[in-house]
C-alpha cells in the first residue's frame, strides 16, 4: 500500500518531475529545428544556380506563365462618310478574293487598330452596313457606312492606310439604333458625259446592215468622229437641245414602274416601282476642248443598272434612235429592251438623311449628317480624282464614242423572243442599292 507523505513533500516531488520533463522536451525540439534548417540550407545550396541564370530563368518563366488581362473596349455607333474613284475596283460590296472598296476600308481600319481580327473575318460583328451599293467601276463622292468603333476614332489614322483614290472625310457619332441604309431617305446619283452623245444620229448608217459586228463598229466609229463636218470633240450642245434633255429627264419623275430599267424584274413585281424625286441637267462646261454635261437624279432608291439605262433612254431619244412614244411605253410594256450607258461618269453623289437630321440634328447630342464641315475637302477630291479621271479617260479612250458605235437597232425596242437571248439577262448581282 502506497504511503503518502506530507503535502509539502508531495508538491515538491511533482514540481521536480515536471521541470525535468520540460527540459527534455525543449532540448529535443531545438535539435529537430537545427536538423530541418540544415536540411533546407543543403537543398537550396544544391538547387541554387548562378545569379544571372536565375534571373533569366525567372523572367522566362514569368513570360510563359503570364496571362494578358482581357480589356473590353467600349464601342459606339458611328457614321463614316467617304469618297472613292471606282475605276480600279469591283464595286463597293465586299467579295472574297476580289478587290473592292469595302475590302480596302476594312484592311485600313484593322491596321489603324480600330477593329479586331475577328471583325475583319466577320464584319457583321461591328454592325457594318453600307448606305448604297455601287457596281464595278462606279465612283462615289459621299458614300456612307455605319459601324461600331472605339470612342474618338481618327479618320487620319484610317487614311494613312488607304490608297489615294479612297478617302474618309468624316466620322460622326450617331444614335444607338442607327443604320445608314434604312435611315437614308434618298440618294442622289450624277452622270457626267460628253455632250456629243446627244447629237442627232445618221439613221441611214445606223439602220444599215453589215456582214459582221467588227465591220459595223469600224464604219460607225469613222462616221461618228465627225459631227456637222467638224471633229466630234468640238461639238457644242445648242440651248434648245439642252432644254430638250431637261424635259426628257422629267419623264422619270414620280412613282413609276422601272422593270425595263434593270434585270430579272417582272412588270408586276413590287420592287420595280421606284419613286424619283428630282432630276436636273446642269449647264455644260468645256474641259480640254470637249464639252461635258452632268445629269443629277435624286430618288428614294435605285435598282441595278437603273441610272445607266435611264441615261441611255434619254440619249436614244435625243439621237432619234428611239421615239418619245417608246420612252413612254417603257414604263408599261411587259418587255422593252434598253441598252446600258457606260459606267464611266456614273457616281453616287449624296446620301440624304433629312428625316434623321430633323429628329436628332437639333437635340444637342448628335451632329447633323450633312457633312457641311468638310464640303471643301469633298469638292477637291471630286474634282482632282473622280471628275479628272472621267474626263481624261473619255478624251483618251473615247468610251462614249465606242459605246455609240456598238449600238444597233436591237438595242432599243420591244423584246422579240425570236431574237438571240439578251446578254443582260445573264448578269448576276444585287438588284437594289
Amino acid at each position: 500500500m502506497l504511503r503518502l507523505g506530507k503535502p509539502q513533500e508531495l508538491f515538491s516531488s511533482v514540481f521536480s518531475i515536471c521541470k525535468n520533463l520540460t527540459s527534455t522536451l525543449v532540448t529535443k525540439l531545438d535539435t529537430m529545428t537545427e536538423t530541418n534548417e540544415a536540411s533546407q540550407d543543403s537543398s537550396q545550396a544544391e538547387k541554387r544556380p548562378l545569379e544571372n541564370e536565375s534571373n533569366g530563368e525567372a523572367k522566362k518563366q514569368k513570360t510563359e506563365n503570364e496571362t494578358v488581362p482581357f480589356v473590353r473596349i467600349k464601342r459606339r455607333n458611328f457614321a463614316m462618310m467617304l469618297g472613292y474613284l471606282g475605276k480600279d475596283y469591283y464595286g463597293m460590296q465586299r467579295n472574297p478574293k476580289i478587290d473592292t472598296i469595302e475590302e480596302q476600308l476594312i484592311k485600313a481600319m484593322y491596321k489603324a487598330n480600330l477593329i479586331t481580327s475577328e471583325a475583319v473575318e466577320v464584319i457583321q460583328n461591328i454592325n457594318f452596313q453600307r448606305a448604297a451599293r455601287t457596281d464595278k467601276g462606279v465612283s462615289a463622292v459621299r458614300q456612307v457606312v455605319s459601324l461600331k468603333l472605339p470612342e474618338n476614332p481618327s479618320k487620319d489614322s484610317i487614311n494613312e492606310h488607304l490608297p489615294k483614290n479612297i478617302k474618309v472625310f468624316s466620322i460622326k457619332r450617331v444614335t444607338k439604333g442607327f443604320n445608314c441604309k434604312s435611315k437614308c431617305n434618298a440618294r442622289t446619283y450624277s452622270y457626267t458625259l460628253p455632250t456629243y452623245a446627244f447629237a442627232p444620229e445618221n439613221l441611214e448608217l445606223f439602220n444599215k446592215t453589215h456582214e459582221s459586228m467588227e465591220e459595223r463598229i469600224a464604219e460607225r466609229m469613222e462616221a461618228l468622229s465627225l459631227i456637222d463636218g467638224k471633229p466630234f470633240h468640238e461639238y457644242r450642245l445648242p440651248k434648245d437641245k439642252q432644254e430638250q434633255v431637261s424635259v426628257l429627264l422629267q419623264k422619270f419623275k414620280g412613282t413609276k414602274n422601272f422593270h425595263n430599267y434593270t434585270t430579272k424584274i417582272l412588270p408586276l413585281d413590287p420592287r420595280a416601282r421606284r419613286y424619283i424625286m428630282n432630276l436636273e441637267a446642269e449647264k455644260p462646261v468645256i474641259v480640254n476642248d470637249m464639252e461635258f454635261m452632268t445629269l443629277k437624279i435624286k430618288g428614294q432608291s435605285f435598282m441595278m443598272h437603273q441610272i445607266r439605262k435611264m441615261v441611255s433612254m434619254v440619249i436614244a431619244v435625243m439621237r432619234n434612235i428611239a421615239t418619245e412614244e417608246d420612252f413612254n411605253q417603257s414604263f408599261n410594256t411587259p418587255k422593252y429592251i434598253i441598252s446600258r450607258a457606260p459606267s464611266l461618269g456614273l457616281m453616287l453623289n449624296v446620301v440624304h438623311y433629312d428625316y434623321y437630321n430633323e429628329r436628332y440634328g437639333k437635340d444637342g447630342l448628335h451632329e447633323r449628317l450633312d457633312w457641311a464641315d468638310c464640303e471643301e475637302e469633298i469638292q477637291d477630291f471630286e474634282k482632282n480624282y473622280i471628275l479628272k479621271d472621267v474626263i481624261d479617260t473619255e478624251i483618251n479612250e473615247k468610251s462614249m464614242l465606242s459605246w455609240l458605235a456598238q449600238l444597233s437597232t436591237s438595242d432599243y425596242g420591244l423584246w422579240d423572243e425570236s431574237k438571240a437571248e439578251n446578254k443582260e439577262e445573264k448578269e448576276e448581282g444585287p438588284l437594289d442599292d
